[in-house]
């Protein structure tokens, strides 16, 4: 697909592609806090990162992180646009 110049068609598409996934992220993880930028870095798009609760246990969290890069890269095949999705060590906050 051929993407939009970076004009307003573009950012609306962008908009949309980082809804849809920080939504995705909130229905795979329900008490996570995703938060999501539109900065781009090189390559980047825009990323999202999602920090699960302290309790969420440690196979659920690559459960979270491999459905989020699944879907991630789902869109890049339908839009081209490289979104980063990472998922935060809940220990770490």
């Amino acid at each position: 697909m051929e993407l939009p110049n970076k004009s307003s068609d573009w950012r609306q598409l962008l908009d949309a592609t980082l809804t849809e996934i920080a939504l995705y992220a909130k229905e795979i993880c329900p008490g996570a806090a995703v938060e999501v930028s539109a900065i781009t870095y090189e390559d980047e798009d825009g990323h999202i990162e999602v920090s699960p609760p302290p309790t969420l246990p440690e196979a659920e969290e690559e459960r979270v992180e491999l459905a989020l890069a699944s879907r991630a890269a789902e869109m890049f095949a339908e839009t081209g646009l490289y979104i980063l999705c990472a998922v935060l060590d809940p220990s770490v906050r």
